[in-house]
């Protein structure tokens, strides 16, 4: 079963008092649209097409996360053709704090300042915020803090925060939401929930009042939360999908709740939002967590996970999970990954990546991170082509034990 259907939001376009280049670079720029090409007939599995003025990404997709503007220990070089990464991540937080929004504004934005001249998006920084334990401080207006750096003090309000991510200029931009802990209570629950929601009408008031800086548009997207109840679930993704953004999320799992509880989750919300519409699950994770993300109907998903193991020394791959420093990769001459698609998959042996891993060499991190970030976007590369073909099903069963294999 295939099915398609396109939104479109209308163009908006810049100021003309002492704008006038900036006009005509941005009146041939339109907003985010999504295609929605192909649903499995056996699951909620989607294919489709994210369009931005930064280029098209295909769906479903995994994002890199690129903290401080960067992925660590990757080129961009090396996220276009070993990776192929169709779009990164950036933090509000961490650009916030350094280089800072006058560098970034000076640079013309992160794409100008990185180099990468695909798609961004860019996380609120909210979740970096409310984990900083008692450094932080909340209220209705916003949150209190002070930086991980120099102890300074900072204030995040949602107004600011949209701000800050114009001044960024990602493609795709968060809302500021308060992400609780996984083992909230009811009570704290409903109500973060009840402030996250004033916050994003603020994030949107903010947002259609202001304009995009560098002559393309951006696209809000707010988040769904509510911890592990169902109804504050619901509730949430229906006041979200009555914003009619360009996509929408869903926030606040894989904080420690079961597996289970997470998939569960992402069921319910996806029955409320718009199919029509893009649905990212932030944070997210394992391989077999994305092929069930995926069978449920998420469409993006970003995580730390493939870069953070890859530098302790763990390579995901379609036959399952390695851990290089193990003695019995100590004198495996094979190619680290023979079904990998990196030129250092075929090109570095197993042995040879334990013995850098033993060294403490540099290289080990770069190697493996580059390793697993291709994996990932191969992965749901191969679900996008079996989605299409009709078989994903049936692919997915087959992948998720393979994936979870200890090798």
């Amino acid at each position: 079963m295939s099915s398609v259907s396109r939104t479109t939001s209308p163009q908006r376009t810049l100021p003309t008092d002492n704008h006038i280049q900036k006009e005509e670079r941005h009146k041939d720029k339109g907003r985010m649209t999504f295609e929605l090409q192909h649903t499995d007939p056996k699951t909620n599995a989607r294919a489709g097409v994210l369009t931005t003025d930064h280029g098209q990404i295909e769906t479903p997709i995994f994002m890199p996360v690129g903290t401080v503007g960067s992925v660590k220990g990757l080129t961009v070089r090396d996220l276009k053709e070993e990776v192929k990464a169709q779009i990164i991540l950036g933090n509000t937080y961490h650009l916030y704090l350094r280089p800072g929004t006058e560098i970034l504004e000076k640079a013309g934005g992160l794409h100008k300042f990185n180099g990468w001249d695909k798609p961004i998006l860019t996380d609120s920084g909210g979740f970096q915020v409310f984990s900083l334990t008692g450094i932080r401080k909340l209220t209705e207006e916003g949150c209190t803090f002070r930086s991980h750096l120099d102890g300074s003090k900072h204030m995040f309000t949602p107004e600011r925060v949209m701000d800050i991510e114009r001044s960024i200029g990602a493609d795709i931009i968060m809302a500021l939401d308060e992400c609780p802990p996984g083992t909230s209570d009811y009570a704290y629950a409903k109500k973060s929930l009840g402030l996250t929601h004033r916050w994003l009408d603020r994030c949107f008031k903010r947002f259609n009042e202001t304009e995009p800086l560098y002559g393309y548009s951006q696209s809000l997207f707010p988040i769904v939360q509510g911890c592990t109840f169902k109804d504050l679930r619901r509730e949430s993704a229906e006041f979200i999908a009555s914003k009619n953004a360009d996509g929408n999320a869903i926030g606040g799992l894989a904080v420690g709740e079961p597996a289970e509880v997470m998939y569960e989750m992402i069921e319910v919300v996806n029955e409320i939002l718009p199919k029509e519409k893009p649905r990212y699950l932030m944070g997210v994770g394992t391989p077999a967590n994305l092929l069930e993300g995926i069978e449920r109907g998420i469409d993006m998903f970003d995580c730390v996970m493939p870069t953070r193991n890859g530098r302790n020394a763990c390579l995901f791959t379609s036959e399952g999970i390695m851990n290089m420093r193990n003695r019995k990769w100590a004198d495996d001459f094979s190619p680290i990954d023979p079904n990998g698609t990196a030129s250092m998959d075929l090109f570095y042996t197993k042995a040879y990546l334990h013995h850098l891993f033993k060294a403490q060499e540099l290289l080990a991190l770069e190697i493996a991170s580059i390793h697993n970030l291709a994996f990932y976007l191969w992965l749901v590369g191969e679900a996008r082509k079996h989605i299409i073909a009709g078989d994903f099903s049936s692919w997915k069963e087959i992948m998720v034990k393979r994936v979870t294999n200890r090798l």
